[in-house]
């Protein structure tokens, strides 16, 4: 199983806009993932509903896992898009 650690650079967080986009990335990705809070359980990367409920506010550190075919790729992809200010665009 891959694993990756990213800080959250949002300004509002994984909430509104960039839990929307963030959700459309991990589908597009084709690869099951999860992420988790410091202290959390690994929940559904490609739910908003997760996102929104993880509290996930800029400078969080969150944890994201992802197993099978593709799943170094897409957690690269995924920390990267997390890491990026969406806010700002």
């Amino acid at each position: 199983m891959a694993e990756r650690t990213a800080t959250v650079a949002s300004s509002s967080g994984l909430h509104a806009r960039p839990a929307k986009l963030f959700v459309q990335a991990v589908k597009e990705t084709g690869v099951p993932v999860t992420i988790a809070v410091p202290g959390g359980p690994d929940q559904n990367a490609g739910s908003i509903l997760t996102l929104m409920g993880l509290g996930a506010t800029q400078g969080t550190v969150v944890t994201l896992k992802a197993e099978g075919e593709g799943a170094d790729e897409a957690l690269d992809k995924l920390v990267a898009f997390i890491e990026t200010d969406h806010d700002a665009e």
